[in-house]
């Protein structure tokens, strides 16, 4: 076994604890994770990738039992590496290692990769169903409580959008759509390609409402109404003005709720990560559009069918 004593001897003992990991030749760090560490890790069977859980992350709605079972139903749909292992007596989950390319947000805004990102969404999303729900409806308020009950911050005018977050409620109930199986949290770096998209990380994973899932794929990268216009179209098979001001809606919800993820951490992680200017630019991006002309409009536009 090759020993890289730059992991620490905490970390290596609990791959040590893995009978699938045992005869590793190599470990090395892999770059992402904000609430756990990844290590590739080479074995005569294969390379593999250990995520190594911080028992904090309950504090974020993290499950790691739900996040197993949701990884292993998600490599049946295809759309997820397989899983080799689960420890959680150590907290670490095992997956095959895809040695392909990590997405960038230029990667997922491409015109030409719409039509991939649908076809890996839908293959997840006509999987088996996952052990929980998801729905950043409830999420958002689970995480506002945490942090008042903590006296974490929260950015300017922040509690001023709770009408707003209602509405959307309000409107997106108004026509409601099954749920299926998502991942909830297609930031770039959870696309891998090797020919084909797969899909990683089921932190935050659970049943939910699809359009979140493009909604939220495209807040994260960012991406303009064009762009996200196009990953409707490409999920549905055609332009729709209701899914797509659906997909929005999520997409401004994500952002909302995703602001106050990032000050349970700020407050809470002893990462070297700036938590909060991460959290605060998607933050500010949803207050352009809680201010915006086009916010009634999309109310509107969701309760309406095409």
């Amino acid at each position: 076994m090759v020993v890289d004593h730059a992991l620490g001897a905490d970390l290596l003992a609990r791959l040590d604890a893995v009978p699938a990991l045992a005869d590793r030749t190599a470990v090395s760090d892999l770059s992402g994770g904000l609430t756990n560490r990844n290590v590739r890790v080479t074995t005569p069977e294969g390379d593999y990738v250990a995520r190594l859980s911080s028992p904090e992350s309950a504090l974020l709605a993290i499950d790691r039992a739900n996040e197993h079972a949701n990884s292993v139903a998600a490599a049946a749909s295809g759309a997820a590496p397989d899983v080799i292992a689960y420890a959680p007596e150590v907290s670490v989950l095992v997956v095959r290692f895809v040695d392909g390319a990590t997405w960038t947000d230029d990667d997922v805004l491409a015109p030409e990769n719409a039509p991939r990102i649908a076809q890996a969404c839908r293959t997840l999303h006509a999987g088996p169903r996952f052990v929980n729900d998801f729905d950043m409806l409830r999420l958002q308020p689970h995480y506002l409580s945490i942090v008042q009950e903590r006296g974490l911050r929260l950015p300017d005018r922040y509690l001023d959008f709770a009408a707003h977050a209602q509405a959307i409620g309000d409107a997106l109930a108004a026509r409601p759509v099954p749920t299926v199986p998502c991942n909830n949290d297609l930031l770039a770096a959870n696309f891998i390609d090797d020919g084909r998209v797969w899909l990683i990380d089921y932190e935050y994973s659970g049943n939910n409402d699809p359009f979140f899932e493009i909604g939220n794929v495209w807040s994260e990268a960012a991406g303009t109404p064009d762009d996200l216009d196009r990953l409707v179209s490409a999920y549905v098979g055609h332009p729709s003005t209701s899914l797509t001001a659906r997909a929005r809606l999520w997409g401004l919800m994500s952002k909302y709720g995703w602001m106050l993820w990032a000050s349970i951490q700020d407050g809470t992680s002893d990462l070297d990560f700036d938590f909060w200017s991460w959290g605060l630019e998607k933050y500010d991006r949803a207050v352009v559009e809680f201010d915006g002309p086009d916010f009634g409009r999309l109310l509107e536009e969701v309760r309406r069918s095409d």
